[in-house]
């Protein structure tokens, strides 16, 4: 990567200024993201990767037992670790953005940024709230239905017919919510941030959290954006995915690019 750096410890703490954006910043972000999308296409590598992962949740929570409960909370969690898992996904944004030749190899280029530790340090933080949240979860499942069934089809009619069912989906979502709130504000740019600046894990963490109390509405509906299409691409036996995670992942670094000055 051609940067001008020379250790990622020598970052500086200056905190960037933050614009205010609209609708129309929106929908330019996920614009562009789908042009980097169809030009890099990444849609092979992540089949390859999320299949067998998917794959095998699926199959254990067919089986019944324990996972049962677990796999809509760790399916909505891929919304928590996405900011992270799509790092890459920002090289090769940067890269296109520079003028610079890029493919699908040039997502391991992270591994050769002077920010791979702080980058790092930001996936175990998301990973800590992805297990705070399963353990939420469960909880939540214990405190409303208790026991747990044998089966995702007797999940789902405990879930729609019961009043345990539906104190579990209220509770369960209004928790979830405020899970991904949370990282919303702690990852929206400072991912992206660190890849692209010199600058430390707290100022980057800082800088996302003020995007968002300048710009409440345009995150709040970015949120729900991001949300929805999951929700689509996982419709389809999460086929979709292959896309959508690529799509968003790109989209977010041209949402940074429009918020970060």
């Amino acid at each position: 990567m051609a940067k001008a750096w020379t250790t990622h410890a020598n970052a500086t703490d200056t905190a960037p200024a933050v614009r205010r954006i609209g609708i129309a910043d929106l929908r330019e972000a996920l614009a562009r993201g789908l042009d980097d999308f169809l030009a890099t296409p990444t849609q092979l590598a992540f089949l390859c990767v999320l299949y067998p992962v998917v794959g095998l949740v699926a199959a254990r929570a067919m089986s019944g037992g324990d996972m049962v409960p677990l796999l809509f909370p760790l399916v909505a969690g891929l919304s928590l670790v996405g900011p992270v898992a799509a790092v890459g996904l920002y090289e090769i944004s940067r890269r296109r953005e520079a003028g610079q030749p890029a493919s699908w190899r040039n997502a391991f280029d992270v591994l050769r940024s002077p920010a791979v530790f702080s980058i790092a340090a930001m996936g175990v933080l998301v990973m800590a709230i992805f297990v705070a949240w399963l353990f939420a979860a469960r909880a939540i499942f214990a405190a409303t239905i208790g026991t747990a069934p044998a089966s995702v089809t007797e999940l789902a009619h405990l879930a729609f017919s019961t009043p345990e069912g539906q104190r579990l989906i209220l509770i369960g979502n209004g928790v979830g919510l405020l899970f991904a709130v949370a990282v919303l504000m702690l990852t929206v740019v400072s991912v992206p941030m660190l890849l692209d600046r010199n600058v430390g894990i707290g100022t980057a963490i800082q800088t996302s959290i003020r995007a968002c109390l300048a710009n409440p509405v345009t995150m709040a509906i970015w949120g729900l954006l991001v949300a929805a299409l999951l929700v689509l691409g996982s419709l389809p036996a999460f086929i979709g995915l292959a896309v959508v995670m690529p799509l968003l992942g790109h989209a977010t670094w041209h949402l940074y690019r429009r918020v970060v000055d």
